[in-house]
């Protein structure tokens, strides 16, 4: 077992809380984007040792504001956990703790139900931000939710509610799924037997079912006692498989179907077929915190197809690309249904391509951002409610190591391999981490 130190070059953290107004931009800025584009990731309040766990820094919320065809703002933030504002001397946020934790946040960024939340899995509840991305506190979604959440919620387009599969190291043997109505508040929760303490990153939804992802990734108690800020460990005698629950059955329905041991953090997106199966394409790692115990280093990841079939219990896999590819989406107006267009990151050396992948016929357009330059996780806005699949803007934070600066780059997700629609140029960089997303304004 070994470490490596995550926090050199973009992933060292920044430590200026900016607001820039008025910035510049190269191309134009369509007139229909109207919101803001949100990103989190860690970002270490105390300078961070090389053996820290890339995953457990304190958490930094980044945000552009688009409208009117103009770069209105960047802001970055931190999310004022209880040892940011110790380090800062600022009061502490209020707000329930789960389990005497310090309420931070460093995963995700969400909108839902008209507010805007960072979130994490395993340890905090989410914090609510202002739309300035100032932090007001820690929620429990008015009190209705039960132990923690999730860095993955899956919103359902129909119903545009929030499906989640939540975990704990302290629930020995259950993880929980959760639904967040429109209004803001849970409505549903159900507790899965799976027999062990297993880390879910995410989950992924059907029209009529959601997946859990338990992986052969545990809690471990002798790394808990050493005093790991994540103490989850590859176990190779676990099983590998995937959970399909229907959305209104009982924890115990779930149907189980087995593979060969993987583990992955992403799934790209699913939907059932019309002979009972599932199809389901994900960014499947090797392992995942076996030989390095401190962050994702073990090998790359690639795009899979898997088709469950929960009548036996098995799941035929299909590699879909062998190159290096992750942090997947579609536009979310398809998820849970036949989407036809998905988007994933590489990681090639020092440059960072985006992906465009027809699911259905198997071709990808690549766009290349230069030399030196890395594309973050990328989020597809559509150019009005109703427009084609592809209608629309495909948005990332790209970092530019030949001068140490980021830019937004809006691609026109038609002509995905050509000149960008735009370029926004943010006064200081913006440190490689997790996920975002685009919340439009009310």
């Amino acid at each position: 077992m070994t470490t490596v130190d995550f926090y050199q070059d973009n992933y060292a953290p920044v430590r200026e809380e900016l607001t820039a107004l008025d910035l510049n931009v190269t191309g134009s800025i369509p007139d229909e984007l109207d919101g803001r584009l949100l990103r989190i990731g860690p970002n270490p309040v105390a300078d961070p040792s090389p053996t820290d766990h890339w995953f457990t820094g304190s958490g930094m919320a980044h945000g552009l504001r688009l409208g009117g065809g103009q770069a209105q703002w960047y802001r970055n933030r931190y999310i004022n956990s209880d040892s940011v504002a110790d380090a800062l001397g600022r009061p502490r946020m209020g707000g329930p703790r789960h389990q005497d934790g310090e309420g931070g946040a460093n995963t995700n960024i969400i909108g839902h139900a008209g507010k805007t939340y960072a979130v994490v899995e395993a340890m905090n509840y989410p914090v609510e931000l202002t739309d300035e991305l100032e932090t007001i506190g820690s929620s429990t979604f008015d009190d209705t939710l039960d132990g923690t959440f999730t860095a993955h919620p899956k919103r359902h387009p129909g119903t545009g509610e929030l499906h989640a599969v939540n975990y704990f190291f302290g629930w020995e043997n259950h993880v929980r799924y959760v639904v967040v109505g429109t209004d803001g508040r849970v409505r549903r929760q159900v507790d899965v037997p799976v027999g062990h303490s297993p880390m879910i990153h995410d989950c992924s939804i059907t029209e009529s079912s959601v997946l859990i992802l338990d992986f052969p990734v545990h809690f471990d108690l002798e790394m808990a006692m050493a005093g790991s800020s994540l103490p989850y460990r590859w176990n190779p005698d676990a099983v590998c498989r995937v959970g399909v629950l229907p959305f209104d059955a009982p924890g115990d329905a779930v149907q189980w179907c087995e593979l060969d041991p993987c583990f992955a953090f992403h799934p790209l997106n699913s939907f059932d077929l019309a002979d009972g199966k599932i199809q389901l394409d994900i960014c499947r790692h090797e392992s995942m915190f076996n030989k390095v115990t401190n962050g994702p280093a073990e090998g790359p990841p690639q795009l899979y197809r898997w088709t469950l079939d929960p009548t036996n219990g098995t799941v035929n896999e299909e590699q879909l690309d062998d190159r290096n590819q992750e942090f997947p989406r579609v536009d979310e107006r398809t998820i849970g249904q036949d989407a036809q267009f998905g988007y994933t990151v590489g990681f090639v050396g020092e440059e960072g391509p985006a992906f465009k992948r027809d699911l259905r016929a198997n071709t990808v357009e690549l766009h290349d951002f230069g030399p030196g330059r890395s594309s973050q996780e990328m989020v597809f806005v559509p150019r009005s409610d109703d427009a084609a699949e592809d209608d629309g803007w495909c948005m990332s934070y790209v970092h530019d190591a030949n001068t140490n600066t980021a830019d937004v780059v809006i691609l026109n997700a038609q002509d995905f391999s050509g000149e960008p629609q735009a370029v926004v140029h943010l006064p200081q960089r913006v440190p490689y981490g997790f996920h975002g997303n685009w919340v439009p304004s009310a």
